[in-house]
């Protein structure tokens, strides 16, 4: 490409203003910018890299899977049909991919000053080689130029994993998924690294749709009674065993609070009865969801898998469109979570063991400094997590290692996570960590808090190492 030519993404972005920091910035990132990409919390299909199959048209890749672009179109007034999603029950009108598109192209100014706006220019221009961005009058352009590109094997899920240096990818999956995909890439011969997490949210939730029917399910693939309290914890483990030995290293678990609960075997078991007649409070619910975060811990002490939790979102607020669409429609929202509190039962009995690898997110940026960085800057078993969903942007990556560094240090965190379903966005997300992280680093050896080769074994780690270590890949 011409240097002179006009640039949909700067080399510079996101990098300090200051000319000397700057300088320092770009040295470390030209150091880790092509590291391989660790991904531990995908939310890609596993089926894409069993089958290796094109991807079909660019409004079934970037606009109808993806609650970051819809959420803010539909937020504007252009309903979720229109966008290509469909109902649950099935109805509405026939996809047309080129007129989601034109839908897209013409509201692309609605992203200005988004992380979404960025990942996608980032996608655009290194991918398909777009110079000029999407709206209205390039809308055909794009639509035309990727989907011949997605034609080509180059554009086929295994390539791009090639191509975009993924070292690792986790899935997130079920407990009642028998993971075919999974086995079917291990059978493939395929030296990519595709692997499950545990995410046993379906049936630890007595709020979740199904419950009752999903514990029988549970019941069905694992052989045990998932009406009995030993049984039920008897399946979990057998499915635990069945994910790790397709490759699976941790759980995950989307809890609304962090509550914990350390009950003993005769109130457990009284409280699992409750939740078995289905006339459960929603007390109850919270309370045997903690119950089974610390029962989860005491598993993970056994088996060596990682745990994740992810509370604190308010999920499907809006009831009319949960009703007609179904989950992860873009309408979760950030709630206030605790955590001093509420971890303290699992705290008390396993907070102490270094064997235990416990990483907490939030949704709640007001809990890193007051709650989150004190907890994890003391107990062996805690590491944060990186910025996550609405945080996961260049100001709350910045306000994360602000927020935390003092009190708990970099090697207490876990590097980034990119926790996304849009597959083709993951190098761009890994590149804005860490170009903020440079960023970050360069500040601190400008100001004399580090030398500059500490700050280079930083970035590295913070690109690379400590996700891998933290997740045990």
């Amino acid at each position: 490409m011409d240097k002179d030519a006009p640039k949909l993404i700067d080399d510079d972005r996101l990098l300090p203003t200051d000319p000397a920091i700057r300088a320092v910035a770009r040295r470390l990132y030209d150091r880790v910018r092509d590291l391989p990409i660790i991904s531990p919390h995908g939310h890609t299909d596993p089926r894409w890299y069993a089958e290796d199959g094109p991807f079909p048209d660019p409004a079934a890749l970037f606009v109808v899977p993806d609650h970051y672009v819809f959420r803010m179109l539909y937020s504007q007034g252009i309903a979720l049909e229109d966008l290509g999603v469909r109902p649950k029950k099935g109805e509405g009108k026939p996809l047309d991919p080129r007129a989601v598109w034109r839908l897209f192209a013409a509201n692309y100014h609605l992203f200005r000053g988004t992380p979404t706006r960025m990942w996608l220019d980032h996608v655009f221009a290194t991918l398909f080689g777009f110079t000029e961005r999407l709206s209205a009058a390039t809308a055909d352009l794009y639509f035309d130029r990727i989907s011949a590109a997605l034609a080509t094997p180059d554009f086929r899920p295994r390539a791009l994993y090639e191509r975009f240096k993924i070292e690792v990818i986790a899935t997130t999956d079920s407990p009642l998924d028998r993971l075919p995909h999974h086995q079917a890439i291990r059978e493939s011969g395929w030296d990519g690294r595709v692997v499950p997490a545990y995410r046993p949210d379906p049936v630890v939730d007595p709020e979740f749709e199904g419950f009752r029917d999903n514990l029988k399910a549970l019941g069905e693939v694992t052989g045990c009674d998932t009406h009995s309290w030993s049984g039920y914890l008897e399946a979990h483990r057998k499915r635990r065993a069945f994910f790790k030995g397709l490759g699976a290293t941790s759980t995950d678990h989307g809890h609304a609070t962090a509550r914990t609960a350390n009950l003993s075997s005769t109130e457990a078991e009284a409280l699992f009865g409750k939740t078995l007649s289905g006339d459960v409070s929603a007390e109850d619910a919270d309370l045997f969801r903690g119950q089974m975060l610390t029962e989860m811990a005491a598993m993970s002490l056994d088996d060596g898998l990682v745990m994740q939790l992810h509370p604190g979102s308010f999920r499907n607020h809006n009831q009319a469109v949960f009703a007609r669409f179904g989950r992860d429609m873009g309408a979760d929202i950030p709630t206030r979570t605790d955590y001093v509190k509420a971890l303290k039962p699992l705290l008390d009995r396993f907070g102490n063991e270094p064997a235990l690898t416990l990483i907490l997110f939030t949704l709640d940026e007001t809990s890193y400094g007051r709650e989150l960085a004190p907890l994890a800057g003391h107990y062996p078993c805690l590491k944060l997590g990186p910025p996550w969903w609405f945080f996961d942007s260049p100001g709350g990556m910045r306000r994360f290692r602000e927020l935390t560094t003092e009190t708990a240090g970099f090697y207490n965190t876990i590097g980034f996570n990119d926790d996304t379903r849009a597959y083709l966005s993951i190098p761009a997300r890994h590149d804005m960590a860490r170009r903020i992280d440079c960023g970050f680093l360069a500040e601190l050896v400008a100001e004399h808090q580090l030398d500059e080769e500490e700050a280079h074994e930083l970035a590295h780690d913070l690109a690379y190492r400590l996700a891998k270590e933290a997740y045990k890949l």
